[in-house]
């Protein structure tokens, strides 16, 4: 699905040179669930921003569906990103000026293939799935973190994306409910065949994967201690 070929991502910070991700060769297929591993500092989240093509790399390929996307504007990467890739934070990032539901239709408002209409039923759907249904009209700062990152998750999955990226999604969350949001990530990869890519720096959320990449100084390693 995804193949990055030699992918560096280097940073200019004054004069300082930051080397954030150094030669990467990656390969990740479809509906695979994957653990990325590394502590603050490691280049984990550029890696993940390189993966959902927020960056460009500085050096290298990033092949998708067997196409080079790594020379493409701003503008057709956007379009690809908003079809392909699903994003999930520790933040939840939800607007609170608006509704759960319409937070969760953000991603269908430059879209033209379906109306709104469409995009509404699939958008209950999707809540009704994840036992918020009734929490539709409430703003994100009147539910629970819990809830907030089951909206986060519908908002992900509303362009019905290939690769769902989940950067430290339990992160703000009791262990209780962290445990329920990566049973729905593990639901989704196996029922719906959606590839799941989880960015961590905790050991045990990393091994409920199927498979982990661990990531130090930048660089792909056999083991992260």
């Amino acid at each position: 699905m995804i193949s990055l070929q030699n992918v560096s991502k280097i940073y200019s910070l004054g004069e300082d040179i930051v080397n954030a991700v150094v030669d990467i060769n990656l390969e990740i297929k479809e509906k695979e669930f994957i653990g990325i591993l590394g502590s603050s500092g490691s280049g984990k989240s550029t890696l993940m921003h390189i993966i959902g093509l927020l960056e460009l790399p500085t050096s290298g390929k990033i092949i998708l569906d067997g196409k080079d996307i790594s020379k493409l504007t701003d503008a057709e990467l956007s379009k690809i990103r908003n079809k392909t890739v699903g994003f999930v934070f520790q933040s939840f990032n939800l607007i609170n000026r608006f509704t759960v539901l319409e937070n969760v239709l953000l991603p269908t408002k430059y879209s033209k293939e379906r109306t709104p209409q469409d995009f509404t039923e699939k958008a209950m759907e999707l809540l009704k799935r994840f036992g918020i249904l009734e929490r539709r009209n409430f703003y994100p700062n009147k539910i629970s973190g819990g809830q907030q990152q089951r909206v986060a998750i519908a908002r992900a999955l509303i362009m019905n994306p290939k690769i769902i990226l989940a950067d430290e999604p339990t992160g703000n969350l009791d262990s209780k409910t962290g445990d329920e949001i990566l049973d729905i990530l593990k639901n989704l990869n196996k029922e719906f065949g959606v590839t799941v890519i989880l960015v961590t720096h905790e050991h045990d959320i990393a091994a409920k994967t199927k498979r982990q990449i661990y990531i130090k100084d930048g660089k792909v390693v056999e083991k992260y201690l």
